[in-house]
C-alpha cells in the first residue's frame, strides 16, 4: 500500500525547502566544499631546487622519480614540486666562468634558496659544486654515476685525429682544451664556447666550429647520443672531477630531508666523488686551472685513482695515479696525496703557461 504525502506535509524530519532557499543552500554548500578543498590541497612535501637548463631539469626529474619510488608518501600526486632557479652562471653567457666568479655561480642562488627555506633539497651536477659547501648545508647523497667519458661531436670528422690541421674545436673547459692541444697541437680551440647542450650543438650546426666536446653523461640523460661522432677513451681525455655524478643537498638541520635523500645514495659513487674532490681541494682548483681526476673500482675491488694537471696551452701535462682500499678514509687520503704530489712537481708559475 502506498503512503501518500500531502504537498503541505511539514514534519520536522522532512522539512520542505522552497526553491530559492534550496538554491542559496546549494551555493553555500559549494563555497564550503571549495574552502575545504583549498585547505586539503596537497602541499608539496619536498620542493626540489634546480637550474632551468634541459640537462638540469632531467637530473631533477631523475631525482624526483627515485624519491617517488622510495616512499609511498612521496609517490602521491603533488608530494614533490620542482622549483626552477635561475643562476648567475645561466644569466651571463658572454664571459668565461673564471671572469665572473667560477663554477660556484651555477649553485650559489640555489644554495641561497635552500638556506632561506624556499626549497627543501638542491640537485646539482657534482662537477659544478665548489669544494667548500655553504655553511649549514650538507650533501649526503650521490645518485649512481653516469658514463664519465667525453664525447666528440662533429659534422666533418669521426674523431679528433680525423680533423684537419687548423680545425676549430669549441669548448669552455680548460681541462678539455689543455688535453686536446697536448695530443693535437695542430688544432685550434675556440674558448668560452658556453651554453647548454642544445645551444652548443646549434653553434656547431651553424658552422661556428668544426667540432666540440661534451660530457657523454649529459647526452645520455637527455637521450641525445645520436649526435655523438665518437667517444674519447679515458686515456686520451681524463674527465673532470665528479663528472657524470649528481649530488643532492639539504640543510644540515633538516633531518627529515636528509633521511629521504639518504635512501637514494649510491655509496660507490659517493666515495669516488669524495676521492676526486679531495684531489681538487688540495690543488685549490678553479676554472682557471686545467685539472682532471677520476676514481673507480678496479677488477679486484680496490680504488684506482688517476689525476692530472696541465698548463692551459697543453704544452705541459703532469699525471699521477694511486691504488688502495675502496673505503672513504683511504680514498680521501689518496686524492689528497696525489694532489700534493702534483703541486710539488708543478712548482710556481706552472699554470701560467
Amino acid at each position: 500500500m502506498e503512503t501518500l504525502i500531502s504537498p503541505n506535509f511539514t514534519s520536522n524530519a522532512f522539512p520542505l525547502i522552497s526553491p530559492p532557499l534550496l538554491s542559496q543552500r546549494r551555493r553555500r554548500l559549494a563555497v564550503v566544499k571549495a574552502s575545504v578543498a583549498a585547505v586539503e590541497k596537497k602541499v608539496a612535501i619536498i620542493r626540489i631546487g634546480t637550474r632551468g637548463s634541459p640537462l638540469a631539469l632531467a637530473q631533477a626529474y631523475e631525482t624526483r622519480d627515485k624519491l617517488m619510488a622510495s616512499s609511498s608518501e612521496l609517490a602521491e600526486e603533488g608530494a614533490i614540486e620542482i622549483v626552477v632557479i635561475k643562476t648567475t652562471g645561466d644569466k651571463i653567457l658572454s664571459q668565461p666562468l673564471a671572469d665572473i666568479g667560477g663554477k660556484g655561480l651555477f649553485t650559489k642562488e640555489i644554495d641561497e634558496a635552500l638556506l632561506n627555506s624556499e626549497i627543501d633539497i638542491a640537485v646539482h651536477s657534482m662537477k659544478d659544486v665548489p669544494t667548500y659547501l655553504p655553511e649549514k648545508t650538507i650533501l649526503p647523497c650521490n645518485l649512481p654515476r653516469e658514463d664519465v667519458r667525453d664525447a666528440f661531436i662533429s659534422l666533418k670528422a669521426t674523431s679528433l685525429a680525423d680533423l684537419q690541421a687548423g680545425s676549430i674545436v669549441g669548448t669552455a673547459s680548460l681541462r678539455r682544451k689543455s688535453q686536446l692541444l697536448h695530443r693535437y697541437p695542430s688544432l685550434s680551440v675556440l674558448e668560452n664556447f658556453r651554453g647548454n647542450v642544445q645551444t652548443r650543438l646549434k653553434k656547431l650546426n651553424d658552422g661556428v666550429v668544426e667540432a666540440t666536446l661534451l660530457a657523454l653523461a649529459g647526452l645520455k640523460r637527455l637521450n641525445m647520443t645520436e649526435h655523438v661522432s665518437s667517444i674519447l677513451p679515458i686515456d686520451d681525455m681524463l674527465p673532470a672531477v665528479a663528472q657524470g655524478a649528481i649530488g643532492i643537498a639539504c640543510r644540515s638541520d633538516d633531518d627529515k630531508m636528509a633521511s629521504y635523500i639518504a635512501k637514494l645514495n649510491h655509496e660507490e659513487t659517493r666515495l669516488a666523488v669524495a676521492c676526486e674532490r679531495a684531489f681538487l681541494l688540495t690543488l685549490d682548483g678553479s676554472c682557471r686551472t686545467p685539472i682532471a681526476g677520476y676514481a673507480c673500482r678496479d677488477e679486484d675491488g680496490n680504488c684506482l685513482f688517476r689525476g692530472l694537471v696541465a698548463s692551459p696551452d697543453g704544452t705541459k701535462v703532469l699525471e699521477t695515479s694511486r691504488k688502495g682500499l675502496y673505503a672513504y678514509e683511504d680514498m680521501v687520503l689518496m686524492g689528497k696525496d696525489a694532489g700534493e704530489e702534483l703541486l710539488s712537481r708543478a712548482g710556481p708559475g706552472f699554470f701560467d703557461g
